[in-house]
């Protein structure tokens, strides 16, 4: 019996024996199967890593491309509108004579005809029209702000009626359209 024993006790062992080889085995397919899927991405991460930062170049790319387009578009558009603004003043600064001469003739005929007053009227008020729809705006009245942007002092005087520096007299009204000054208003100023 000692012997059946004996040979009982060592079957377990080789059957233990078994089981560890076997799982040895299975171990060493294991890493070197997860070794090969470790190395097979790692040329596949480094040509992602590659594509990727080709992609953040070329997004870079076409942001800039896009804002480069936006800026020329806005840019272009308000020289547009600047080329308008400047056509419109060059032909108002040609009517600006004719205007001046229609006010001069009004402030001047307390002694004419009626209808022929009206008519004078008429005309100055076609004008102011003409004016108004090409957005064309006077400046440079009684009693306003001297401000050395829009006005020009030609001369000073005493009125106990008028600030300092706010115009007494206007000898020629000014123009602007938008931001543009057309002609300056020839004024004088309160001492």
């Amino acid at each position: 019996m000692a012997k059946k024993k004996h040979r009982e006790s060592t079957e377990p062992t080789a059957a233990a024996q078994t089981t560890e080889t076997v799982t040895e085995s299975e171990e060493d397919a294991a890493v070197s199967a997860a070794g090969s899927q470790t190395e097979a991405p790692a040329p596949m991460n480094a040509e992602t890593e590659a594509l990727r930062l080709e992609l953040e170049t070329q997004k870079d790319q076409f942001l800039r491309m896009a804002a480069e387009y936006d800026n020329y578009r806005k840019r272009t558009e308000k020289e547009k509108l600047a080329t308008y603004d400047n056509a419109i003043a060059t032909a108002v600064e040609a009517f600006l004579p004719v205007v001046d001469n229609f006010a001069l003739a009004l402030d001047a005929g307390q002694n004419m005809p009626e209808e022929f007053r009206k008519g004078l009227e008429m005309i100055a008020k076609k004008f102011e029209g003409a004016f108004e729809k090409l957005h064309v705006k006077a400046f440079g009245e009684r009693g306003e702000r001297f401000d050395p942007a829009f006005h020009n002092a030609i001369s000073r005087a005493d009125d106990p009626e008028i600030e300092e520096d706010h115009i007494v007299s206007v000898f020629q009204k000014g123009y602007q359209i938008g931001d543009k000054i057309i002609r300056h208003a020839m004024v004088q100023i309160a001492n």
